[in-house]
């Protein structure tokens, strides 16, 4: 088993997840969902594990709350600026 397979970002477990809830993604191609997690994920801290019990033990209720309404937040945010067809000055 290599390194690259022992470590995951705890986001993007949550990202995907608050992505396939939404209805606006539905109707998105593979490429346009994956830019919309790339985005959103560059706008959420890390949060890295080696095994998902990890998190479990050490993760608090109110700290999932937290990293739940940042995840909303961060995927909200990028479904508008992808599917938007635009680029903000920021950009």
């Amino acid at each position: 088993m290599s390194l690259d397979s022992q470590i995951a970002n705890y986001y993007e477990k949550l990202v995907l997840e608050d992505l396939y809830k939404r209805p606006e993604a539905r109707n998105l191609d593979e490429d346009t969902l994956a830019d919309i997690a790339c985005l959103a994920l560059s706008n959420l801290p890390a949060r890295y594990y080696r095994h998902s019990v990890d998190m479990a033990f050490f993760l608090t209720v109110s700290a999932l709350a937290k990293m739940e309404d940042e995840t909303r937040a961060a995927v909200g945010e990028a479904v508008r600026r992808v599917t938007s067809g635009g680029r903000d000055a920021d950009d």
